[in-house]
């Protein structure tokens, strides 16, 4: 039994093949996405979209084939598609990748090559995650200074930094209530027994009794 169409020719097993393997493969590693995301930033959409892409690609390079004009038509059509939903994640990324070259793999035919390559590419994903691979184990504060416009109050901030923290980084500065304040945003390492609390009443001497703000448990690897 053959589906057919005017260009070619598609058993229904390599129609059945295709659809259940790409499944299969797409939702472990929206599985694997889901047991090694760590940030609040986790969407439950994103993972099904992960499946959908896997299935969808698998179609398109089971359509195209060895076509090259479909393969042209085909990427005419796709570039009218814009998306405007930011990734959040860097990894996020990675992950769209990786179902996409699965879904080729699958629709081109190469079941153990997809097969295998999902389950080496998830294996190294769980290792990174379960050892910690490449963390920079360096404590982070972020802090945030409101003060008056004037120039002369960003030097008096830099020159508390530098008496109570290792380093520090100006990340932003931004105008509130209309310009009547400038809102500093720093990254900063504390020094050994400075604490949020003494930073935080250095800095309210020096800016006219505005708003002070440390937020503590940020490491180098989530800025």
């Amino acid at each position: 039994m053959n589906l057919t169409d005017l260009s070619g020719t598609f058993s229904v097993f390599d129609v059945a093949a295709t659809l259940t393997l790409s499944f299969v493969l797409s939702a472990a590693i929206g599985w694997v996405y889901q047991r090694t995301h760590r940030n609040i930033s986790y969407s439950q959409s994103y993972v099904q979209t992960l499946v959908v892409i896997g299935m969808v690609v698998a179609v398109i390079m089971l359509v195209v084939g060895s076509n090259i004009a479909r393969a042209f038509a085909l990427v005419g059509a796709l570039s009218v598609i814009r998306f405007r939903n930011a990734i959040k994640e860097t990894r996020d990324v990675g992950f769209i990748f990786l179902v996409m070259a699965i879904g080729m793999a699958v629709g081109t035919r190469f079941y153990l090559l997809a097969a295998a390559a999902t389950a080496s590419i998830l294996l190294v994903v769980f290792l990174m995650q379960r050892f910690d691979w490449f963390k920079l184990d360096i404590q982070r504060q972020v802090v945030k200074v409101q003060t008056p416009p004037e120039a002369r109050y960003q030097q008096d901030v830099a020159d508390v930094l530098v008496r109570t923290t290792l380093e520090f980084e100006l990340v932003s500065v931004e105008t509130v209530r209309g310009g009547a304040l400038t809102e500093l945003f720093y990254s900063v390492r504390l020094k050994p027994g400075v604490t949020t609390t003494e930073i935080i009443g250095a800095l309210s001497e020096i800016n006219s009794g505005q708003k002070v703000t440390v937020l503590t448990g940020y490491d180098q690897s989530d800025m």
